[in-house]
């Protein structure tokens, strides 16, 4: 099924501001809510979607992408694409709700367990990724391995022992904030901040892990599957949420931010969505004309060239080029035939080059086609 565009399930136009697009998606969210209907299973793909839609069109970034390549601009496991989980959700809370969010006794329908709290993300990972032309023409999926910090395996990333030796923050009484009353002369103002003891957790360790040393993370190597859709270019950055690093004391992991880098092929030169291939031929087959193979991302193909053939003529191989990102079809390989003139001669060939000098038929002439010149060549050659 076809996914909707994400202007049209927030309900903006496309020269909406960010500003506009939370509001929008704040409104949506508040609306289909699953603690708000908990027995209306398509709310909760409503309540999903427009988190997606929000996720792609806040990032200046990742709209850019959306706007210039469609979906397929953020798919592949990059920049959301359908992959966000209810946690993954919840997190954007902290942004667009404030640090109450859905949960605890202040938020919007409470009994969220505190699920709605900002969660802290851990910091994005950055690596470049070789490309072939070909990887880059046809997509390609790459398995690299990458270090980062995960979630220690023993206390489940809560720096606790066995992740369960926590007690409620003494400082914010477990709510995670630290609410602060001030005189003005309109009356009281209240403020809240996030808790600085627990970070917004509302807990706090009471025995550390003794195999992370209670910063509930270790670095790890992991094996990572890239899938590059067909299309992408030099400088084009992708992402895949959740593979970057996991924060210290519990969280969500943040991003792998990948940047791709398109290595020169020795042979064949991109040129957009079109692949440009120089041509080299003698004089004797532009003349006569010729069959030969020439390499092309999918590989050899033979070509004719046909008799008479100019320096500078550009043949076309359709559908051999580069792969459009949006998926409408795919560019062509141009071919720039090249004439080769002959640089070292010999005495007997030098002789017939000076009786063919004199030839009307090696006189310019566009558009002329004398038969009889290629009987009169056959003499010679």
């Amino acid at each position: 099924m076809a996914k909707r565009d994400y202007y049209e399930i927030l309900g903006v136009s496309r020269s909406t501001s960010v500003d506009e697009i939370k509001k929008a998606y704040r409104k949506l969210a508040i609306k289909y809510h699953p603690d708000k209907n908990p027995d209306d299973p398509s709310a909760e793909e409503k309540f999903k979607e427009a988190a997606e839609a929000y996720e792609i069109l806040s990032s200046p970034e990742k709209r850019q992408r959306y706007d210039q390549y469609g979906h397929q601009g953020n798919q592949g496991g990059f920049g959301g694409g359908g992959s966000m989980n209810m946690e993954d959700i919840f997190s954007q809370f902290g942004d667009i709700f404030g640090n109450g969010g859905f949960g605890g006794g202040d938020g919007f329908f409470g009994g969220g367990g505190g699920r709605g709290r900002g969660q802290r993300k851990g910091s994005n990972l950055r690596i470049k990724l070789k490309l072939t032309l070909e990887e880059v023409a046809n997509g390609v999926e790459k398995k690299i391995k990458v270090k980062r910090q995960m979630a220690c395996d023993h206390c489940h990333g809560n720096g606790s022992k066995n992740g369960t030796s926590l007690k409620k923050c003494t400082t914010c009484n477990g709510t995670g904030q630290i609410r602060k009353v001030v005189n003005t002369m309109l009356g009281q103002m209240v403020s809240a901040t996030t808790c600085t003891t627990c970070n917004g957790d509302g807990q706090m360790v009471s025995e550390r892990c003794e195999y992370c040393h209670g910063s509930g993370t270790n670095e790890k190597e992991e094996q990572i599957s890239i899938k590059v859709p067909g299309g992408v270019a030099d400088g084009m950055q992708l992402s895949m949420s959740g593979k970057g690093n996991y924060p210290r004391g519990g969280g969500v992991a943040g991003d792998l931010i990948i940047l791709i880098e398109e290595q020169e092929d020795d042979v064949l030169k991109r040129d957009g969505l079109n692949v440009i291939y120089d041509l080299y031929i003698s004089f004797t087959d532009a003349v006569f004309g010729t069959s030969l193979e020439i390499p092309t991302i999918d590989g050899k193909v033979k070509i004719k060239i046909d008799q008479g053939t100019q320096s500078g003529k550009i043949l076309r191989l359709k559908g051999k080029g580069v792969k459009d990102l949006n998926g409408y079809g795919k560019g062509d390989q141009l071919i720039y035939v090249n004439v080769w003139t002959p640089q070292a001669l010999s005495k007997e060939e030098k002789d017939l080059m000076e009786k063919m000098r004199g030839s009307e038929n090696f006189k310019p002439n566009p558009g002329k086609n004398d038969k009889g010149f290629f009987e009169k060549m056959k003499e010679f050659f």
